[in-house]
């Protein structure tokens, strides 16, 4: 086998690799020339090997999500942020309402009065 599907099975034994890489810390590139310089025995893995980070990491990986979990992602939301865009979802919506307000408004089309009818007739 090639060193590809060496680190390929390398990552399947090791799914903690996979939080790393949603969390922005480590890219797969990163992963792999570890992988190519050190092997897989090497002493750099135990940082990213973690006891707490294989059991939040499997959990993720099969789609469980726990109310701890919910409760962490909450935490780290940024209010000012998220309230900057619930303000700019509503003025998108009020421009929305505006414009259809606007062609509920509009009056019939002008219509021209035959030629062979006078004024009041």
């Amino acid at each position: 086998m090639d060193k590809l599907t060496n680190f390929k099975e390398f990552v399947k034994k090791n799914p903690t690799f996979i939080k790393f890489v949603k969390n922005n810390e480590m890219t797969w590139q990163k992963f792999y020339e570890l992988y190519d310089l050190y092997g897989e025995e090497s002493d750099v893995w135990d940082t990213y090997r973690a006891s707490k980070t294989i059991e939040k990491a499997a959990t993720t990986a099969t789609g469980a999500v726990g109310v701890t979990d919910l409760f962490e992602w909450i935490k780290h939301i940024d209010l000012d942020s998220f309230q900057d865009g619930i303000s700019s979802i509503q003025r998108v919506i009020g421009v929305l309402q505006d414009l259809g307000n606007k062609d509920a408004n509009i009056k019939p089309e002008y219509k021209p009065r035959p030629l062979y009818k006078h004024f009041e007739d």
